[in-house]
């Protein structure tokens, strides 16, 4: 990405906002302890198809533009936009913390999905090895395990992701919104280029992973005439299953989004911004539960309709089934005996 300029959209939650009278000063990297007593988070919504996630990081160094998890930022007293790329939290007890949650009798061994916010393997994931120690535990209690991912990083945990696969259950999910090299730069300016990420898709299959494809976001009038050949590289490379969510762009992510797209896309952006109102029934962003991942009206439905029979052409499978019974165990202690408590 560069040198970063500071540049927050005002936070609701502050008292005050920095207005700087000269050029705003670069934005260094910090990373911050989060000492949570949890580490599960708990998902409700009839339109994401899993209930738990973890999360080792808070922000992410990728710096995608459309990304929803922003605001969530705000909440820690900081920016969504260059303090979400920037000023990272870490939560270093994450391991024990998800061990201690898979040692309660009400733990079920549901499927994990590693990370519903932000990215688990952004950069500094080589530094901290948080997600890695985490999928360690799943191992351990032979745990589903779920992986959303941008990053080639990945590839670094093949030993431990192969174990899984044989012994648990394990999907990993490559998200490639594009194919257009620029466009990529523009939006995700940290994120390795798409075509490595179809490299990454292609080694995951290679060692036997179920791993899938997801053209998310799409954003209208700027990537959706690139679905098609992403969704037919990423086949090709072994991908098995592939899904596709709408943009949305909540609160100060709006703001985030349309600066990025008018500094480096400006011949793009007033098409850019009216394509995602088409979609969104005049607005930027629809938080109503079945229509916030999809969009709707003709321009969404166009969107749709093209996903759906470029994906049975390329015969992908549906979004792969959670195992049941899950293979969840607890493991035995020193004795041979299963740990009750």
């Amino acid at each position: 990405m560069g040198l970063l300029q500071i540049d927050n959209p005002p936070n609701p939650w502050a008292s005050n906002h920095v207005e700087w009278l000269g050029p705003p000063p670069t934005q260094k990297l910090d990373v911050f302890v989060d000492h949570s007593r949890t580490i599960l988070s708990e998902n409700n919504s009839p339109d994401v198809p899993f209930r738990w996630s973890v999360n080792p990081y808070r922000g992410c160094f990728h710096g995608c533009a459309y990304c929803y998890a922003r605001p969530s930022h705000e909440y820690l007293d900081m920016g969504a936009g260059s303090d979400f790329d920037r000023r990272l939290v870490i939560k270093p007890h994450a391991p024990t913390l998800l061990r201690d949650a898979f040692e309660r009798k009400s733990w079920a061994g549901e499927i994990v999905v590693f990370s519903g916010n932000t990215d688990c393997y952004q950069p500094i994931e080589a530094i901290h090895q948080l997600t890695r120690a985490c999928l360690e535990v799943c191992l351990e209690y032979r745990n589903p395990v779920g992986i959303i991912s941008k990053a080639p990083l990945i590839e670094r945990d093949l030993d431990l992701l192969s174990r899984l696969a044989r012994e648990t259950h394990l999907t990993v999910t490559m998200s490639v919104p594009f194919w257009n090299r620029e466009h990529a730069r523009a939006m995700e300016p940290a994120v390795p280029p798409p075509a490595r990420r179809i490299e990454t898709i292609r080694r995951l299959a290679a060692e036997g992973i179920n791993v899938g494809v997801n053209f998310a976001p799409i954003i209208p009038g700027l990537n959706d005439d690139q679905m098609v050949e992403v969704l037919e590289r990423a086949r090709d490379a072994g991908a098995r299953y592939a899904g596709a969510i709408m943009v949305r762009l909540p609160g100060p992510v709006a703001d985030v989004f349309e600066r990025r797209l008018r500094t480096h896309l400006p011949l793009r952006a007033d098409r850019v911004m009216r394509r995602i109102k088409e979609a969104r029934s005049g607005r930027l962003n629809d938080p109503r539960f079945g229509a916030r991942m999809t969009g709707e009206g003709p321009y969404a439905t166009a969107i749709k309709t093209l996903f759906e029979q470029t994906r049975k052409r390329l015969s992908y499978s549906p979004h792969p089934m959670v195992p049941s019974p899950s293979p969840f165990r607890r493991p035995k202690n020193d004795n041979g005996q299963l740990c009750l408590f």
